[in-house]
């Protein structure tokens, strides 16, 4: 038996910021475990790929990354966790230069530095291996996983934290194969996400991300049970009093079913959520939402809360998930998309082109659309978008101050920075046209809009600082 610690070790995380939380979460470990990270990965002994299985690209890309690392660090044994290990793990461990594959139900057992222990004459077995189901098939073991994955993290390596409340899927959505990787909704106890947020605002962060794969899903399976709304007013019970206008969460992801009443009531007297939601659209026709698996929101609830909360709130970022070319997706229902993202006061929306999940059953429907006219869709979607963008951070020229996290300035509290970036309350990338001096307690720095550039805001810093 070959033992690795302590090691060197590089990380490669792909995907969603709910494994960019899960590599930090095991990058704290390492180093705990005296272990050192390296930011090159031909000096590492260790490298760790966190992979994602959302699309074919997403595979593709592990792929590609795999093969980079083993050029760059033929010397170092590379480990392979997530979600593509999950379902795709024989076709993982065969890719030159991995010596382990550990699926996404045992990627806290890496917390602990055994499970990179590797037989020198037996580098590609794959633990938990017989538990494996094929691309869209769920794994058997998953049925009996009923425990929030024990990460947690203390820090970050960037200037905003994301705290991770809710893991898995339990709805099926035609085209998805999370729920094959991730397994079923679980939600993390309230307390401990409660207790991991104070430990970031301790530790200096000023923005957290509040993040999962499934938002609409937490709390149904805690004691007692709670929705997402009672968890934000939790968080703002506990965090308002102190920090209001020094902090700010920012929602990751949520459905148009969670744009309620309750909702409307959290963001309108929340002092710390900021004011940008992201909302996993997917489609403005109710017909393809249907055969999405998706047909238990309306999509106009989306336009029609937007205008209600306009009115307590009126500048307010909302992005979106939007696929184009679904299967079936007539003319007629891709004008009811295009008709409610002109509706919908778009600030940013993620669009693609359905591509074909092996597993899935949107993968053999009948009505596959053909590529030109999915291509033609993307480009109308992404083209609308990208107007109302621009408007809407033209606009912000007219507010007197935004506050923003600057990007990579942790270690440069107190200090005078002569070019400095960051994301707005509205999450608009923002500029700074002169120098500015950082605050000591890392809170946010005030600027004032003076010219859109596109979808970058230009600021000027409220406090003028010189050379």
């Amino acid at each position: 038996m070959q033992t690795l610690a302590p090691f060197r070790f590089f990380l490669a995380t792909l995907g969603c910021k709910v494994n960019q939380y899960e590599s930090h979460a095991l990058r704290e470990a390492w180093l705990a475990h005296g272990c050192t990270e390296v930011v090159q990965p031909e000096v590492a002994d260790v490298v760790l790929v966190n992979s994602c299985a959302v699309t074919a690209g997403a595979v593709a890309d592990v792929r590609s990354a795999v093969r980079r690392l083993h050029r760059l660090a033929p010397q170092a044994r590379i480990v392979i966790t997530g979600c593509a290990a999950e379902v795709l793990g024989p076709e993982m461990a065969a890719l030159e230069g991995v010596t382990r594959v550990v699926p996404q139900h045992d990627k806290a057992l890496l917390l602990q530095l055994p499970v990179l222990e590797v037989q020198a004459d037996d580098l590609a077995v794959v633990p938990g291996e017989a538990a494996m189901g094929i691309a869209g098939q769920e794994p058997p073991a998953m049925h009996d996983i009923a425990a929030f994955p024990p990460f947690q993290v203390s820090g970050y390596d960037r200037s905003r934290a994301i705290v991770k409340v809710q893991d898995g899927c339990s709805h099926r959505c035609t085209y998805c194969i999370v729920p094959s990787t991730r397994g079923k909704a679980r939600s993390r106890p309230v307390e401990d996400a409660l207790a991991e947020i104070e430990r970031l605002l301790v530790a200096g962060f000023r923005e957290i991300g509040i993040n999962g794969v499934n938002l609409r899903q937490f709390g149904r399976d805690l004691n007692p049970a709670v929705d997402f709304w009672d968890f934000m007013e939790r968080v703002e019970e506990r965090f308002a009093p102190v920090w209001a206008g020094r902090m700010r969460l920012r929602i990751s992801s949520l459905e148009p079913g969670q744009l309620t009443d309750k909702a409307l009531v959290c963001l309108q007297h929340s002092n710390i959520i900021a004011p940008q939601l992201h909302l996993s659209l997917q489609s403005g026709s109710p017909a393809v939402l249907r055969r999405m698996g998706r047909g238990h929101y309306d999509p106009n609830q989306a336009a029609t809360f937007m205008q209600a909360l306009a009115k307590v709130r009126p500048v307010w970022g909302l992005g979106a998930d939007i696929i184009a070319g679904f299967p079936g997706e007539t003319e007629k229902e891709f004008a009811e998309t295009m008709a409610l993202c002109q509706a919908l006061p778009l600030s940013y929306a993620h669009v693609f082109a359905f591509s074909k999940r092996p597993g899935t059953p949107a993968a053999t429907m009948q009505g596959q659309v053909a590529g030109d006219a999915k291509k033609a869709r993307t480009a109308a979607l992404r083209a609308l978008v990208a107007t109302k963008a621009t408007a809407f951070v033209a606009a912000q020229c007219q507010l007197p101050v935004v506050y923003v996290v600057p990007e990579g300035h942790k270690q440069e509290r107190g200090s005078v920075a002569s070019e400095v970036q960051g994301v707005n309350e509205y999450y608009t990338e923002c500029r700074f046209t002169g120098p500015v001096r950082l605050p000591h307690d890392g809170s946010f720095v005030a600027g004032r809009p003076v010219q859109a550039q596109g979808t970058t805001l230009l600021l000027e810093p409220v406090e003028l600082c010189a050379e």
